[in-house]
């Protein structure tokens, strides 16, 4: 029940602050207003999190908690490829609805010269777990690629995703991330489809398709 109590804390001042952050700006957001906000307390905060910079790690955690609500409403009997690409028009839509582009791209660029842990790429949480789960259900009906494991479908997804991120970062959001992300994700993800697998040449048979695997 006690940790049950903390989880809950420490999501309301994640809730609190990503919501204020959206709407006012990180930089116009104090410590004090999350608090306020999320109904916590000074200590409570400071127990979960070092300051506001530390927030920005927390993202990761608002995406798993959107994937845990996703779990219950996919169709098992949908196609598991279609099971992915709805999984990215879901995050695209929640990413442009509740993150800006400033916001995403400081995030970006702190995950990128931090010296800890890169919780976007943190292989327990939820967005993995369940990618993997996905691939592999893909592989027993025939619908995905037998060729790559779980984990490398996985992989795969996600950096695709994080490339149209990415992209959307550097044009300013100048287009909608979840119109592209439609468009795009189907051809970048086309070759995981067993149909369209079995027609191209093999990946090559050796572990080094994934540098730093």
């Amino acid at each position: 029940m006690a940790k049950r109590g903390a989880r809950n804390t420490r999501r309301k001042i994640v809730r609190a602050a990503w919501r204020l952050f959206y709407e006012q700006g990180y930089d116009n957001t104090t410590v004090e207003e999350i608090i306020q906000e999320s109904g916590t307390s000074k200590g409570s905060f400071y127990h979960y999190f070092s300051g506001k910079d530390a927030l920005l790690s927390s993202l990761s955690s608002v995406f798993d908690e959107k994937y845990e609500e996703l779990m219950g409403v996919i169709a098992p009997e949908d196609n598991c490829f279609d099971k992915l690409l709805y999984l990215n028009r879901e995050l695209f839509s929640l990413i442009e609805s509740t993150v800006s582009v400033e916001l995403m791209s400081r995030m970006y660029a702190t995950q990128l010269t931090t010296s800890g842990a890169r919780h976007l790429m943190d292989q327990s949480r939820t967005y993995y777990k369940l990618l993997r789960a996905i691939a592999a259900e893909g592989q027993a009906k025939g619908q995905i690629t037998a060729s790559l494991s779980p984990a490398e479908v996985s992989r795969i997804y996600a950096m695709c995703e994080r490339s149209l991120i990415y992209d959307w970062c550097l044009r300013g959001g100048e287009y909608s991330l979840a119109a592209y992300g439609r468009e795009m994700m189907p051809f970048l993800l086309s070759r995981l489809r067993c149909d369209v697998a079995a027609s191209m040449p093999p990946y090559p048979a050796n572990e080094s398709r994934f540098p730093g695997k």
